[in-house]
């Protein structure tokens, strides 16, 4: 996740933007336990405290994302990026009320489901203030084919519903349109 947070970094800079990334004290979801809800939720806390008067953006991959999808409960969080994330059918859609998300998946994927995905992201229809699933043509779990693009979209959707700013690095041609769409809450997207 170094690459975006730097990108969000770069992004952000000027605007107050924070950037923190957590480590999971143990490894796994561990059924029942949820072991990373848990660590997120303290950073949440922890966060909030140390910076009251600013607004958080989750972005989190694979089972990172689908912490962030599960803890966006929290009063500071406005926003999730969800990338090729851990989605089972029974995940609950309700921590995501009022909060605007983007869920990014590659078509190619084989380690998490992009159906499951954007099945997701179309029960948030109503319940989040918006949601967009984008599919990403001929990308894999990993997210190596054009990694450039992840960390743009990612980082350029945080800072747009966090501060209202549009990445000047990605004006222009079919990024910019596709963050300006989602951003304007376009449900379903490819590129």
């Amino acid at each position: 996740m170094i690459p975006f947070a730097a990108a969000a970094r770069r992004i952000g800079q000027g605007e107050g933007l924070v950037v923190a990334r957590l480590r999971y004290g143990q490894r796994g979801w561990n059924g029942a336990a949820e072991a990373p809800v848990h660590d997120a939720r303290w950073a949440l806390d922890e966060l909030s405290a140390r910076f009251p008067a600013l607004p958080i953006g989750l972005i989190g991959h694979s089972m990172g994302g689908r912490t962030a999808l599960r803890v966006a409960d929290h009063s500071s969080v406005r926003s999730v990026v969800a990338l090729a994330p851990w989605i089972e059918a029974d995940d609950p859609v309700e921590p995501l009320q009022e909060r605007r998300v983007l869920v990014m998946h590659g078509d190619g994927d084989r380690i998490t489901d992009p159906r499951a995905s954007a099945e997701f992201t179309a029960r948030l229809a109503g319940l989040a203030s918006s949601a967009t699933y984008i599919a990403v043509r001929g990308e894999k779990h990993a997210m190596l084919r054009r990694p450039r693009l992840w960390h743009r979209l990612a980082a350029g959707y945080t800072v747009g519903v966090l501060f209202g700013k549009i990445d000047r690095e990605s004006a222009g041609g079919e990024l910019a349109n596709t963050l300006n769409q989602a951003l304007g809450g376009q449900p379903k997207l490819t590129l």
